[in-house]
């Protein structure tokens, strides 16, 4: 088997960070996880959103809006687990 590549590292903190406390991580964060410079976690967050993947940053910043099938702004779609509503669904 293959080693996991940034994107893949990228984008399994993120999800885990969501699922985690039902918050995205800045670019920062995802530098520290990944062990590389800020510019570095910049670049992974925007290859990964570049990727195809289901989500998207908010315009003209290094911001996560979404992440399938999670979104980091309040919606309408409110997801509650074991009674914990701290999440939102896109």
């Amino acid at each position: 088997m293959s080693e996991p590549t940034v994107l893949d590292k990228t984008f399994n903190f993120i999800m885990r960070r969501m699922v985690e406390t039902g918050q995205a991580p800045h670019y920062t964060e995802i530098a520290k996880e990944l062990g590389v410079s800020m510019p570095e976690g910049k670049t992974a967050l925007h290859d990964l959103m570049n990727s195809g993947v289901p989500g998207w940053l908010y315009p003209k910043t290094d911001l996560i809006v979404s992440m399938a099938p999670f979104h980091n702004l309040p919606t309408q779609y409110r997801i509650t687990v074991d009674g914990q509503q701290k999440w939102f669904g896109q």
